[in-house]
């Protein structure tokens, strides 16, 4: 019995530690390949022969008609920030539509709204091109961020589980003292819900600061200056290019990480309350 009861979480460790490690090593590959003095990609060695911070310096610093590291950094904080802002509001005021108010027709509106979520969102990309494309939106900031904030609504689900666990008698006594909706949602309700709000907010700002498909959809631009980060470290792994930009698509897939990757630390105990609470009812 001793034996087992040791045996078994050694084995179990190193199980997890070999698959932590096969995770890792894609990660440490890339970064150590952005500290190498040779741009292409080099797989005689694991590790650089010679470091050199060039190509961050590169990739801030010294633009080119090949890699505008700037531009695309600018325009994705600038759709995944006010995504981000838009999303959250729908969410938020969609999830407590649901969960606290009553109105006729809700219970088939949220099973729809359900229903319509399941459905994967590149079966309507080309219909929304052309929509896109009608009204002259395409080639455009505003344009995708129409489209990443068009359909956020739809994931309130767990939103709406967190806010049926804040208690009635809260919104009921507001009631009683002459208080609206709007005061109660935002007065009450809000103030309770801080890590569903982070939750809800990393989520938002996530979509469009990783997606490729719909900003390679939506943006036919030839200047580099128009993409965003995706479009553009996609451009340089290119055939053509691979050799000469490939440790710089590597630091740039750094850099892109660091700043979320922070947030993520620094939010990790909301984001995870935000998680289990949202999972309490349904």
């Amino acid at each position: 019995m001793i034996s087992k009861k040791v045996v078994r979480p050694i084995l179990r460790h190193l199980v997890l530690g070999m698959l932590a490690l096969f995770w890792l090593i894609p990660i440490i590959w890339l970064f150590v390949t952005s500290l190498s003095a040779y741009k292409g990609i080099n797989t005689m060695h694991f590790f650089p022969t010679e470091w050199s911070l060039g190509n961050y310096h590169q990739l801030f610093f010294q633009p080119d008609t090949v890699a505008n590291f700037p531009a695309w950094f600018r325009n994705s904080m600038i759709i995944g920030v006010f995504t981000c802002l838009i999303s959250s509001a729908f969410v938020l005021m969609t999830a407590y539509a649901f969960s606290c108010m009553r109105f006729r027709g809700r219970k088939q509106l949220m099973s729809f709204s359900i229903i319509l979520g399941m459905f994967p969102g590149v079966l309507s990309m080309i219909a929304i091109y052309f929509v896109m494309k009608m009204i002259g939106l395409t080639n455009s900031i505003v344009g995708l961020i129409l489209i990443y904030s068009a359909g956020s609504g739809l994931g309130f689900l767990i939103l709406k589980g967190f806010f049926d666990t804040i208690p009635s008698s809260l919104r009921e006594s507001a009631k009683l003292d002459g208080a609206s909706e709007l005061t109660i949602f935002s007065v009450i309700v809000i103030p309770l819900s801080k890590p569903m709000i982070v939750y809800t907010v990393i989520n938002s700002f996530l979509a469009p600061w990783m997606d490729f498909v719909m900003a390679q959809l939506m943006i036919r631009s030839r200047d580099p200056r128009d993409w965003t980060v995706a479009m553009g470290l996609y451009n340089l792994v290119q055939k053509s290019l691979v050799g000469k930009y490939f440790s710089l698509f590597c630091a740039g897939g750094i850099v892109v990480a660091v700043p979320i990757s922070i947030l993520f630390v620094i939010m990790q105990k909301f984001y995870v309350e935000g998680v289990t609470g949202g999972a309490v009812k349904g």
